[in-house]
């Protein structure tokens, strides 16, 4: 790649006490850059070419070299995907030296840019760092190296990340000082970082003296007035029938959360490709239908409502390739929540994520079990989509009401949601008025619980994609109601 030096020799490190055969294994080389002798750690990407060098000259300072973006983490490229455990360090120099002195058979990688950059770095190769039983930090033991170790211990679920306290300052001083025994036992030894969670009113005496305040808004006035908004450390669910308009609704929210409120948001949807969601965001905002090809807009307006959206750069999406798997989407959302800042999630639909069958049920627990407990860990709100099952009465495409029960995983779901909303519409009413008006339910308030039972009339304007509140109306009962009624 062009920019780089040219790889050089491995070479025995006396004074850091490494041998070259260590260096030659992981890439460490020794070569001329202006004529002077630097050392070179060669970062490579998933291929295993070269793609960056770090450069440290006689005068200890550094500098990097090619196309970090593309770059694993040091000796990244030599392990295999997963594993009993793999151990961080916080320098080049100290991952030579545990991967030294552990015989090289225990994967070890460090971070390129030291204690600074270390959860950005871990963060953005935080799924492949999950598939390991045990992440073990390695860092300095000084004021940066412990505030980074707190830092990266957030991205991890509780009790993956472990630490390896040492009695100096990092690894190759512990060589250096000829306490090879010590590092050996502290690498053997990591120690499990579980906060208990037991806290006084003394210790929360003063959080407790503030005045609760509102959540975020929705677009939705009235629902904003009953449910006191949205807080983060909340999941809520949706279910509708299909058609019934989950999309609309999430699309409209999604759009008063990036204009109005200014928030980052990100968005999980398995049953569209990220485009189609995009067009119907940008049309939410300009009032158009963009996803749909009827002539009531113009390639001026969806420009400019698109490039908008790119510029304002508060809108990710996840692209999933039709690979649907919870893991993976839980590993993207710690990503988006440490490493950009995003703090509201949308997953449409949850039902993709579970398994099939008799395997449905129990995935969906095991789902909303730690989907209800990241919330909390990462302090971000999601809402979600879920799949409903047949009702025994009316169908939903006739207006038939939502209950919880029937949502599936119901039992998962009413016990982890923090809310539970329905969407109701007649999508076969003869009048068009009905069949464009949509009750929206709330079918579970934890916070106050004082909006439960609450319903809003939703009206949808085929113009401008847009839903509104509307007064309720009474429609005339349909041919099937007073059939029914005759019977």
């Amino acid at each position: 790649m062009a920019g780089l030096i040219p790889f050089g020799e491995a070479q025995d490190l006396t004074k850091r006490h490494l041998t070259e055969e260590t260096c030659r294994r992981a890439g460490y080389t020794v070569s001329r850059m202006g004529g002077e002798l630097v050392q070179v750690a060669n970062y490579r990407d998933d291929t295993g070419a070269i793609v960056a060098q770090k450069v440290r000259g006689r005068d200890k300072e550094f500098r990097f070299l090619g196309d970090t973006k593309s770059a694993g983490l040091f000796m990244q490229h030599l392990w295999r995907d997963g594993g009993k455990r793999i151990i961080i360090t916080e320098g080049e120099v100290d991952a030579l030296t545990v991967f030294q002195e552990m015989g090289y058979k225990w994967p070890v990688v460090s971070v390129p840019n030291g204690a600074q950059g270390a959860k950005k770095s871990l963060g953005k190769h935080l799924e492949w760092l999950l598939k390991f039983e045990h992440v073990d930090l390695c860092f300095d033991q000084d004021d940066p190296g412990r505030e980074a170790t707190e830092a990266c211990l957030e991205l991890f679920p509780p009790g993956h990340a472990r630490i390896i306290r040492l009695p100096l300052k990092d690894a190759n001083e512990m060589l250096q000082e000829g306490r090879r025994k010590e590092l050996i036992d502290a690498l053997w030894s990591p120690v499990e970082f579980r906060p208990d969670g037991i806290v006084t009113v003394a210790d929360i005496f003063d959080e407790a003296m503030e005045e609760p305040e509102d959540g975020l808004p929705w677009f939705l006035d009235t629902l904003t007035a009953k449910t006191f908004g949205r807080r983060y450390g909340e999941a809520v669910a949706l279910g509708a029938g299909t058609g019934i308009g989950k999309t609309d609704f999430i699309t409209q929210q999604i759009t008063f959360d990036i204009d109005v409120l200014k928030k980052k948001v990100a968005v999980f949807a398995f049953e569209q490709v990220p485009k189609e969601t995009l067009w119907r965001i940008a049309g939410k905002a300009a009032g158009k239908t963009f996803h749909i090809p009827d002539g009531s807009w113009s390639k001026e307006e969806k420009v400019a409502a698109l490039t908008k959206l790119r510029d304002d750069d508060r809108l990710y999406f996840y692209n999933h390739f039709g690979a649907c798997d919870w893991d993976i989407v839980s590993s993207r959302i710690r990503f988006l929540a440490h490493t950009e800042g995003v703090r509201i999630f949308y997953i449409d639909h949850l039902t993709a994520l579970a398994g099939h069958g008799d395997e449905e049920r129990g995935s969906l627990e095991k789902i909303m079990a730690e989907l209800g407990a990241l919330v909390k860990e990462l302090d971000i709100w999601v809402l979600f989509v879920s799949h409903l099952t047949t009702p025994e009465g009316k169908p939903h495409e006739e207006g038939g009401r939502v209950t919880i029960k029937q949502f599936k995983g119901s039992r998962a779901i009413g016990y982890w949601s923090h809310f539970m909303f329905g969407m109701e519409r007649d999508t076969q009413a003869e009048d068009e008025e009905e069949r464009q008006t949509t009750t929206f339910r709330v079918l579970k308030d934890r916070y106050t619980g004082r909006a439960n039972g609450l319903t809003i009339p939703l009206e949808y304007d085929t113009e401008t994609g847009r839903l509104s509140e509307v007064e309720a109306r009474a429609f005339p009962p349909t041919e099937t109601d007073e059939e029914k009624k005759d019977f």
